[in-house]
């Protein structure tokens, strides 16, 4: 069987296309060396579980290091209910660990059990294991949030911090190193269990190392990738480019990038004509943004599960408010560990693109399926005869649309839920063709941009809350040079009027602005 690219469980460089991860490896070694315990939490599907393999595969080839490498996935409830069992149990994990490759060993923890039945006697079996051994242990735990719901676990990583801590001192034989891995940190992981304030700070795991290491792929990075890939597998296509718009689209997040490569190697591209067109990429994320995956479950769960963290989102992709990021503030923190935040310049931001999409035509069909819209936007009114899409028609029917239907309270609806009524209009005319990416742009004057794709033609669709002449003439501008960028003649911009004047709800304006001696034409849509 060849190599694919994968994105479920461990990546192997033998089976798997990988990226070049040697220079993060490089940067965890050096805390290993050190002695020091750390914990690589990140979020669902970030590479943790792999960056944990490939490490002992380095650590495998030095006759200094003996590494046990164990998870808690799959061990059960059982093993948490009282500490009898769980040192007991503990033991085994580590007997099974290590049974392929060092049985002699796994014989001498197994005969351990007997011995222990409380922390104190589970550390001395330690330091009697490290003594046989005469080697730097390593000691890796993956899945550690399979414990978060356990006193117990938080009793087992007090007993190594303070082993930890005797030994520095000379006063006790433990591991070299201990490296935990999860989606939460051991605080989040002590607040699950004791939320009390008392308890908050007092955590059984600061003698932790910070663990700075970006996980996230940077655009060389994903090159290394693909030139594995196109090594092994002689496809053409421009690695620059599709690095650059990989990571445009993902940030960087390990599963969104291998994803989207593996739908365009096994979904788009012509298995007789192996070359990556660029428009690809885009079909690539459509494809993505159409799945129900766990990933997404798991985004989509983590907001509906927690109502101030669902509306920080709203307040950053809905109603483009600036949010500094401070990591204390609690529901940003909660935000970061799930993967849905991220710190750009010390301002919140959505942790990338296609979970910025994935919120937004979310929360919209929320909106969607809760008004009727179909006597108003049945699609084929609104595609031209060469099969292009006539959005003119679309802004004019949705004004009608908000004329009829939204008449009365006007103001507190648009500001709630205005653009998102508009996404959830033009959903179902461009679906199954189309893709429309949002992005939306702070300052002065809240900027909330569509570039919708159909049939390979583009259109530049900017929403706008009306804020007065001067911003008005300031976003013209804004829009002129963005069509500019995608070199368009034409773009549209659909304002929310909330101003007590007669005639305005409903008015259409033809404008041009000059860029750079170039004229754009502007349809202005009021509602």
């Amino acid at each position: 069987m060849g190599k694919r690219f994968n994105v479920t469980g461990i990546c192997i460089p033998e089976k798997h296309y990988m990226v070049d991860i040697s220079e993060k490896l490089k940067n965890i070694m050096k805390l290993v060396e050190d002695e020091e315990y750390f914990i690589i939490n990140r979020p669902r599907q970030y590479g943790k579980t792999t960056t944990l393999y490939m490490l002992e595969r380095i650590l495998d080839k030095n006759s200094e290091y003996l590494t046990i490498s164990t998870s808690f996935e799959g061990v059960g409830d059982l093993i948490f209910e009282e500490e009898q069992r769980f040192v007991k149990e503990f033991l085994q994990i580590l007997a099974d660990s290590l049974f392929l490759q060092h049985e002699d060993l796994a014989d001498f923890l197994e005969k351990q059990k007997s011995k222990v039945n409380s922390f104190n006697d589970l550390s001395k079996a330690i330091a009697r294991f490290i003594m046989k051994v005469n080697k730097k242990v390593i000691l890796m735990i993956d899945e550690v949030d399979k414990s978060s719901n356990n006193q117990l676990f938080l009793s087992f990583l007090g007993m190594l911090r303070n082993k930890y801590l005797l030994r520095n001192s000379g006063k006790d034989k433990t591991f070299h190193s201990v490296i935990l891995a999860g989606v939460h940190d051991v605080k989040s992981l002590k607040l699950k269990i004791r939320p009390d304030e008392e308890h908050k700070y007092n955590s059984p795991w600061n003698i932790a190392s910070d663990f700075d290491v970006d996980m996230s792929f940077s655009k060389e990075e994903i090159e290394t990738m693909l030139d594995d890939y196109i090594k092994d597998k002689n496809v053409n296509l421009d690695r620059k480019y599709f690095s650059e718009r990989l990571h445009f689209y993902t940030s960087g997040y390990p599963f969104l990038v291998s994803k989207l490569c593996k739908i365009i190697d096994e979904k788009i591209m012509d298995k007789n004509h192996k070359v990556w067109e660029n428009e690809y990429l885009d079909l690539a994320v459509k494809e993505l943004l159409k799945e129900d995956n766990t990933n997404f479950q798991s985004l989509i769960k983590n907001i509906e599960n927690n109502s101030k963290l669902k509306e920080m989102v709203k307040n950053l992709i809905i109603d483009g408010n600036k949010i500094t990021y401070n990591i204390n503030n609690p529901v940003i923190n909660l935000g970061i560990i799930y993967g849905v935040f991220r710190n750009e310049d010390f301002n919140l931001k959505m942790n990338n693109r296609i979970y910025e999409q994935l919120l937004y035509d979310y929360m919209s069909s929320l909106i969607e399926t809760s008004r009727n819209l179909s006597f108003y936007n049945e699609k084929s009114q609104f595609i031209n005869a060469d099969s292009s899409l006539n959005v003119r028609k679309i802004l004019l029917k949705f004004q009608e649309f908000m004329k009829h239907e939204h008449s009365e309270k006007r103001e507190a609806f648009l500001e709630e839920d205005g653009r998102l009524l508009f996404l959830a209009f033009l959903s179902p005319i461009i679906n199954g063709i189309g893709f429309a990416f949002k992005e939306v742009k702070g300052g002065e004057e809240k900027r909330f941009d569509i570039v919708i794709t159909y049939t390979k033609r583009i259109y530049i669709l900017e929403f706008k809350i009306w804020r007065g002449d001067k911003y008005h003439e300031k976003g013209l501008v804004q829009l002129g040079e963005y069509l500019e960028q995608y070199g368009l003649e034409e773009g549209y911009l659909l304002i929310f009027d909330f101003r007590k004047v007669k005639g305005v709800s409903g008015k259409t304006e033809e404008v041009t602005v000059r860029i750079h001696e170039k004229e754009k034409k502007i349809l202005e849509v009021y509602c």
